[in-house]
């Protein structure tokens, strides 16, 4: 059942978690005069000529950078990624000298399974601490055993955007939101179904885990 759950994960987050921003139209960038006594500036690659990117295209972070921000943002280590750290790409300086940072599958399967222990533990140790102590629902207040099929919109709303900028450092957009808002409630409810209650937010972690906005910079 457990891994039922998270399938749903992938089928109902994916437009939101996992697409890039398509532009719609297009645009020109107009010269800015600069003052006689202006230090010299660097311009920023044409676009056309740097892969549609103004400026360096992004990076996926590197293993250890990995490690550090799943430890800040969840305040838990990801106890299996040491083991792993030469097949994400980090360096043995054996055979390999520098660190790969390609965002390939092997990495999205890694990070996938690591982003579930991580999260499951998190949100299971959260029913248990005070708002102040908790992760992923720090916004919410509940004692007991709690019925998150039961929040409304706004406190659903107000804690995600919280987690989105636990996780990201951005809030999600009007439209983003109202996606990911119809995916929590029905984890929540599938959660509430299998008496779960971990289970209904640890599906929003991972996917926030494995998204771009965490994995690149």
């Amino acid at each position: 059942m457990k891994r039922f759950l998270f399938a749903a994960l992938a089928l109902s987050l994916a437009a939101c978690s996992k697409s890039s921003p398509t532009a719609t139209s297009t645009g020109s960038v107009t010269p800015v005069q600069l003052p006689d006594n202006h230090p010299a500036v660097t311009p920023l690659p044409d676009p056309e000529m740097n892969g549609g990117h103004a400026g360096r295209a992004p990076r996926r972070i590197s293993v250890a950078q990995l490690d550090q921000s799943i430890q800040v943002t969840t305040g838990r280590a990801w106890t299996d990624l040491p083991d792993l750290a030469s097949s994400l790409g980090q360096a043995d300086y054996a055979l390999v000298v520098s660190d790969s940072t390609e965002a390939n599958l092997v990495f999205a399967k890694f990070l996938d399974d690591g982003a579930r222990k991580v999260c499951l533990a998190v949100s299971t140790d959260d029913l248990t601490k005070a708002p102040a102590d908790r992760v992923l629902t720090s916004a919410l207040s509940f004692t007991g055993t709690p019925d998150f099929t039961a929040l409304s919109d706004d406190d659903i709303h107000t804690n995600l955007q919280s987690l989105a900028l636990r996780f990201w450092g951005s809030q999600l957009t009007d439209a983003e939101l109202a996606q990911w808002t119809g995916s929590y409630k029905t984890f929540a409810a599938r959660a509430k179904a299998i008496n779960k209650p971990a289970q209904a937010w640890a599906p929003v972690c991972v996917a926030m885990m494995t998204d771009q906005r965490f994995i690149t910079y």
